[in-house]
């Protein structure tokens, strides 16, 4: 660290700044002494890293917080990193999907998390290892890592590549190579950059029982299935290349097994109407087969890499007129129940990409501001997550809702404010066709089991065992945990919870008596 950075966080660090305008104030008077522009504060925050870095120096929590960078990728309680695959070639053929030479197949180059992953080779390491740094120098804690890979059809790539690609990430995370997937796991289980979750993307026809066991010793939590329709006819016009009977046997065949589930759909396809996707949202929600936990909206737009560009030009295809368009992601999005969440309601693609369909990047925002003028607002996790609106002093209630969902029962519990407008912390519970039936399972340990397949907090991200004003760390999460194992014990045949549980959180499951079995803690209650 230079002479002249060590003079300025010793300063920084003697005007005790306690707000943000202390902050811009001091920023300005450091402008005005040395005649440069103002100092962001990311240069700020990576000089105080360096400073802090010997133990004599105790970092200030407050000031960190301050430095941070886009708060609100923390905001949600863990921090997220995409890495990507490298090329692969896709087993699919969809119309909408773009294929650009030498990047992952539905994926563009100009894409943020794909730009990234080309300065790294598409090497999970190195992705994984600079999006930590990259994190923490921006002022985020990275103890809790939800770690999403992306890049097709995961399930297609070679399962030695996958292993390697998972346990790459895992050592970049414990900062060590192991020589096994299971020892990078192990490891990780108390590192200071825990993965806590483990997001895959995959199609609905590569689910089986073999996957799913593959899945899971990898570590896998969530996995996001690309279903963009329900209707066979429209399926088939696009040439996805599977049946809607194949997606519901695969969301079924992963909620049994305990795994969170994000559905990709797509408004706008070829040979849909607004009328038609308005109705399938709602089918959606309303019939079991489907009920997924999360979700990603995705409206079609023509890319000049897909074969549809070329029904564009035709005339074959027409997209949406923006109206149209927005008119019915509002009547989608009003849809959507408490225990879903939209994890995005348009494609990430930049506007010089798009050849025709919605460019609006911030869809969401325009629409929640629109709607809010109207006095109107989304129910679903996102639109009520606390992020750092926690006031200790406010009244909050315990919430659940039952629902049908691939012929189990869900349980959504939920610790909210009074009027469900501030989410602090959600579990899910599923008592699965298989305790419901009394029938054998392919998963032996899970056998006779409740699942537990979500607890997370939401508000500001807090290390592992730090204390703050903040929603983390004040024992909701127990508390539901504790709530879930009650309802087990009083309303089911089961005697037995296992929680599909990410390899960085087991230790917080052993302090609640869980034992690992396979790769799921499990506890007799």
């Amino acid at each position: 660290m230079n002479e002249a950075n060590i003079k300025l966080i010793k300063k920084l660090i003697k005007a005790k700044i306690r707000t943000e305008e202390d902050l811009n104030n001091f920023k300005r008077e450091i402008s005005k002494s040395s005649g440069d522009n103002p100092m962001s504060n990311r240069h700020l925050s990576m000089a105080y890293l360096n400073f802090t870095k010997n133990k004599r120096n105790k970092k200030d929590a407050n000031l960190l917080s301050l430095l941070k960078t886009k708060k609100m990728r923390s905001l949600s309680g863990v921090a997220i990193i995409t890495i990507s695959t490298k090329p692969y070639p896709c087993p699919g053929n969809c119309l909408y999907c773009p294929t650009e030479k030498a990047m992952p197949k539905s994926y563009l180059s100009n894409e943020p998390a794909i730009m990234r992953a080309i300065l790294n080779k598409f090497d999970p390491y190195k992705q994984t290892f600079n999006r930590i740094k990259d994190l923490k120098i921006s002022g985020h804690p990275t103890d809790k890592i939800e770690l999403i890979v992306i890049g097709g059809t995961w399930s297609f790539l070679p399962s030695k590549y996958r292993q390697w690609f998972i346990k790459r990430a895992f050592d970049a995370a414990n900062g060590k190579t192991s020589k096994t997937l299971k020892q990078a796991q192990m490891i990780n289980e108390k590192a200071n950059n825990r993965i806590i979750g483990l997001t895959l993307e995959t199609r609905p026809d590569f689910i089986d029982e073999k996957e799913i066991i593959m899945m899971r010793e990898l570590g896998a939590t969530r996995v996001e299935m690309g279903i963009q329709s329900i209707y066979d006819n429209v399926l088939k016009l696009n040439k996805r290349g599977h049946s809607i009977k194949r997606a519901i046997e695969a969301t079924k065949l992963l909620k049994e097994a305990g795994f969170k589930i994000c559905h990709h759909l797509m408004p706008n396809l070829m040979g849909s109407t607004p009328q038609k996707d308005l109705a399938m949202f709602k089918t959606i929600f309303k019939n079991p087969d489907f009920q997924p936990d999360l979700l990603k909206i995705y409206p079609c737009v023509v890319l000049k890499e897909s074969q549809l560009y070329k029904s564009y030009l035709q005339g074959k295809y027409k997209p949406y007129p923006e109206r149209t368009l927005n008119q019915l992601m509002e009547k989608i999005m009003l849809e959507v129940p408490y225990y879903c969440r939209m994890q995005r309601v348009i494609r990430d693609i930049p506007a010089t990409s798009i050849i025709a369909g919605s460019k609006t990047s911030n869809l969401r925002d325009i629409i929640d501001k629109d709607m809010e003028k109207r006095g109107k607002k989304c129910k679903d996790i996102r639109a009520r997550e606390v992020k750092d609106l926690y006031n200790p002093k406010e009244k909050i209630k315990l919430f659940r809702i039952d629902y049908k969902a691939s012929d189990g029962k869900e349980i959504f519990l939920s610790w909210e404010n009074q009027d469900r407008t501030k989410l602090f912390s959600l579990l899910r519970l599923r008592i699965p066709e298989y305790v419901l039936k009394n029938k054998p399972f392919f998963i032996k340990e899970l056998e006779g089991a409740a699942l537990i397949r979500e607890v997370h907090t939401y508000g500001q991200l807090l290390g592992i065992g730090k204390k703050s004003i903040a929603a983390q760390h004040m024992g909701l999460g127990k508390k539901l945990i504790a709530e879930a194992e009650r309802i087990v014990r009083k309303e089911s045949a089961s005697r037995r919870i296992a929680v599909i549980s990410g390899i960085g959180v087991r230790d917080y499951y052993r302090h609640l008596g869980y034992k690992l079995e396979g790769t799921y803690m499990i506890k007799n209650i």
